[in-house]
C-alpha cells in the first residue's frame, strides 16, 4: 500500500497502530503512511510532537466523521428509505 501510494504521489494519515507500515524511518520526507509519535516508556512525550500528535487527531477526526456518517446509516438508511415499491 505505501509503495502504491509514494508512486502515487498520494500520502495516508492514519493512527498509532499503523506505525512502521511505511518503513520510512525518521525523515519525514517522501513518507506515505503519516503517523503520530509515541511516548517513550518511562518518559514523557515532548510539547512538539505533542502538538503534532493533535494536528493529525484533527485532520483524521473530519475524514472518520465523514465515514461514519456513510457506514452508520447515514445516506445508505436514506437510500433504503426511499425505495418505491410499485
Amino acid at each position: 500500500m505505501a509503495g502504491r501510494l509514494r508512486a502515487a504521489g498520494l500520502a495516508a494519515i492514519a493512527g498509532l497502530g499503523f506505525v512502521g507500515l511505511d518503513g520510512g524511518g525518521d525523515d519525514s520526507s517522501g513518507r506515505a503512511v503519516i503517523t503520530g509519535w509515541q511516548k517513550p516508556r518511562g518518559k514523557k512525550l515532548p510539547p512538539a510532537k505533542k502538538q503534532v500528535n493533535q494536528l493529525i487527531a484533527a485532520e483524521r477526526a473530519v475524514c472518520e466523521h465523514a465515514f461514519a456518517d456513510l457506514t452508520h446509516g447515514g445516506s445508505g438508511a436514506l437510500l433504503r428509505r426511499r425505495v418505491r415499491r410499485s
